[in-house]
């Protein structure tokens, strides 16, 4: 077992429409504005950009991301990730009744240094961050579909 390796798997459910929730995650540089834990975007390119992320854990991951796919007509994103985390991660976006459904899959490596010195007494610690991270980034999500929309 690689202890640097991780996998996850969100899903959300949002009473939305699914193209108006695939529009907000497809727009990576609005993030910060309803996902707390991304604390900043920076644009590098037409498709890529670094990403700095903090949750609950006193530390910042540095992620740059590069768009491989993008469609939205299947509501689907993929993007590799390089810097401290190195991988993929993909959103998908479904109707359900109701509204959305979101799947968010990420399978990545751990490169940063104190993550790796930490991978066996850290592993449940960073899995509890990325859950409290992924919930905080659905609420957030839901709050701004939610809101009033200017006329």
């Amino acid at each position: 077992m690689d202890l640097n390796r991780y996998r996850f798997h969100s899903r959300w459910e949002l009473p939305a429409a699914p193209d108006a929730v695939y529009r907000v995650l497809e727009d990576v540089p609005g993030y910060p504005h309803w996902w707390r834990e991304v604390r900043e975007v920076r644009r590098t390119g037409e498709t890529e950009g670094v990403l700095r992320f903090r949750s609950l854990l006193p530390y910042d991951l540095r992620v740059t991301a590069r768009v491989s796919r993008q469609d939205p007509d299947a509501r689907l994103i993929e993007a590799a990730l390089g810097g401290d985390l190195v991988g993929t991660l993909v959103w998908r976006v479904g109707a359900v009744p109701g509204g959305a459904r979101v799947d968010f899959e990420q399978d990545v490596r751990v490169t940063s240094r104190m993550m790796r010195l930490l991978a066996v007494p850290g592993r449940p610690f960073f899995r509890a961050n990325h859950a409290l991270m992924m919930r905080s980034g659905r609420a957030g999500l839901a709050r701004l579909l939610a809101a009033p929309k200017p006329v």
